[in-house]
């Protein structure tokens, strides 16, 4: 029997021991102090990429309204001009076409570009390798000589 007394003595000694070591252990009050300064440094930087979202949000939306205005502003100038000046030759008249106009035919234009790849290489290739890289000497052809060339 005593010896569970002192087996349950030393049981409670030794998690005393623990306990006190680490209240009084300078290395665990930093270790805390580290981890709440980590604590916080998170939520700001959270705090700061929501605010950062929220900028570029309410950025947007007002580039959105002004790009609107700048389209009303500019019809109510060509409206005005036209009816201000109406004897003003077209040269002369900066908001002679409207912007629904513009973009249509702006449309149009990237519409019939001719994206169809070359068949052969332009004519200021040489045929053949250049023997840039050997000292071999390469015939040089007179625009005379192919056009004949060509031609027969």
């Amino acid at each position: 029997m005593p010896w569970i007394y002192a087996l349950v003595g030393l049981l409670i000694g030794a998690v005393l021991g623990v306990v006190i070591s680490r209240l009084t252990t300078p290395g665990y009050k930093k270790q805390k102090s580290v981890q709440k300064d980590l604590e916080n440094a998170k939520f700001e930087l959270e705090q700061q990429k929501q605010d950062l979202a929220d900028h570029f949000a309410q950025t947007a939306e007002m580039l959105d309204s002004l790009g609107k205005e700048y389209t009303k502003l500019y019809q109510q100038m060509a409206k005005t001009s036209s009816e201000l000046l109406p004897n003003i030759p077209d040269q002369d008249n900066p908001f002679v076409k409207k912007i629904t106009q513009k973009s249509t035919d702006e449309s149009e234009i990237h519409h019939d570009i001719d994206l169809a790849p070359l068949s052969e290489a332009p004519k200021d290739y040489a045929s053949g390798s250049t023997g840039l890289l050997k000292e071999q000497k390469k015939e040089i052809l007179d625009s005379q000589d192919v056009v004949s060339a060509k031609a027969s």
